[in-house]
């Protein structure tokens, strides 16, 4: 399998520079966990606010796996731990805070097509977006090797085949497809364009909001040896100066 690197390499050398961000116009971010939209579109959200463009944020599930066995931290007490860094991330990204929503669905089981829950979660997505009329969506990639992050995919992708407006752009951003992607996850040249959004200026200040989700990038909380834990190794994957969306 390839590393990282050489993934990211492999897909930087199709993309075409998205020199005028103000096109993608307001956008609704879908964030399957809570530090998937820093992580995945970070400097994207800056740079789309620097512009005085709408920005709102979908969280799709509650984030209560992350530290599955934690007894200082059971779930709800993790949930409101986890949706306050949100609102810190945010915040340091340039986001109102009345800007998100939280969906609260199940971490690690998000709804997908072949199991319960799916359709209302469906519905009840197609509603926000239908109140929020965004200009684009941006969402995890369709394979991307997380099943919250396919199942987020699916969801979207059932709004759009609803009868309704349905007009918004939708850009796609990938997380886990350097860490974990097998070859069959990567995006054939002949599925999707690349496109490459420039961070440069904003790598800072994304990254102040990555470190907002404290839970997640430090030992906060310490005592379930089952916890996920963002890396610093894990997080060299995004120390580039651009983000790549695929459409």
């Amino acid at each position: 399998m390839h590393s990282g690197v050489d993934k990211a390499d492999t897909i930087t050398q199709r993309a075409v520079l998205l020199t005028n961000v103000q096109t993608l116009g307001s956008t609704v971010v879908l964030a399957p966990h809570p530090d998937d939209e820093s992580l995945g579109c970070g400097g994207t959200i800056i740079r789309l606010r620097q512009l005085e463009l709408p920005v709102h944020v979908i969280f799709v599930s509650d984030g209560t796996r992350s530290h599955p066995n934690s007894p200082a931290y059971p779930a709800e007490r993790l949930r409101n731990l986890r949706e306050a860094e949100a609102r810190e991330a945010l915040s340091r990204l340039g986001v109102d805070a009345d800007a998100c929503t939280f969906m609260r669905l199940p971490d690690t089981a998000v709804p997908t097509p072949d199991t319960p829950g799916f359709t209302e979660a469906a519905a009840t997505l197609a509603d926000l977006i239908d109140q929020l009329n965004p200009e684009t969506v941006l969402v995890p990639w369709e394979r991307d090797p997380h099943r919250d992050h396919r199942a987020t995919w699916q969801l979207l992708q059932a709004v759009r085949t609803q009868d309704r407006d349905t007009s918004f752009r939708v850009l796609e951003y990938l997380i886990w497809l350097w860490e974990l992607g097998r070859p069959d996850d990567m995006p054939r040249p002949d599925e999707r364009c690349v496109w490459q959004v420039p961070i440069d200026t904003v790598i800072d200040q994304r990254d102040e909001a990555i470190a907002a989700h404290v839970s997640q990038v430090t030992r906060l909380i310490d005592d379930d040896p089952m916890a996920f834990y963002l890396s610093p190794e894990l997080l060299t994957h995004f120390e580039r100066p651009y983000e790549l969306f695929l459409e």
